[in-house]
């Protein structure tokens, strides 16, 4: 990546729907010139443009969660089991005492205090040593999360970590708007 890469990112980054012609101009390239890098850039997987969100705009409640992992295995199992899950935005292997830390939103705080300890929860998958969950209170530098909105179809029956909504205390008491991903979700997502 050289300087132009990085004067087109910067870019980018301060106005995703910059135009070709503005990036041109500010590096001193034609629109083609332009474009040729942009393509290569996309191509090899350094950038990708989308859509971020800003959670306090929608009054969603982030929280991170740390996990510390028994084994391999039950990391990979954690894994797939919520890789479609919309509320996870992020997860992160480390190295560390924890090994595995998780961004995750919820539509209210009644659903962030059930997606800590819930049947849904990362916190209750098999293979977990120990865990911490910390609701995030303010966000610096950039409140934009790549919250992935795609997965909030409301179409599945079965949840994506397979827990029934249905069947849950919090859920019936509408302490819990349910999962993004199924018919009888109730939130904003």
């Amino acid at each position: 990546m050289d300087e132009i890469d990085q004067k087109i990112i910067t870019q980018l980054q301060a106005d995703g729907r910059t135009t070709l012609q503005e990036i041109a101009k500010s590096i001193g390239f034609t629109s083609m010139g332009t474009k040729k890098r942009l393509e290569r850039l996309l191509k090899k997987g350094t950038i990708k443009v989308a859509a971020l969100i800003n959670p306090n705009a929608l009054k969603l409640h982030p929280a991170i969660v740390m996990l510390e992992m028994e084994s391999a295995e039950a990391m990979q199992d954690l894994l797939n089991r919520f890789e479609e899950c919309p509320r996870v935005i992020q997860i992160f292997k480390t190295v560390g005492g924890y090994n595995l830390i998780a961004l995750v939103v919820a539509e209210t705080q009644e659903t962030l205090e059930s997606i800590s300890m819930e049947k849904c929860s990362l916190r209750c998958s098999k293979g977990i040593r120990r865990s911490e969950f910390y609701p995030v209170s303010d966000t610096y530098f950039s409140p934009f999360l790549q919250i992935r909105e795609g997965l909030a179809h409301k179409e599945r029956k079965v949840t994506p970590c397979k827990v029934d909504c249905d069947l849950c205390n919090r859920f019936e008491t509408q302490k819990c708007v349910g999962c993004p991903t199924t018919s009888h979700y109730k939130g904003s997502l």
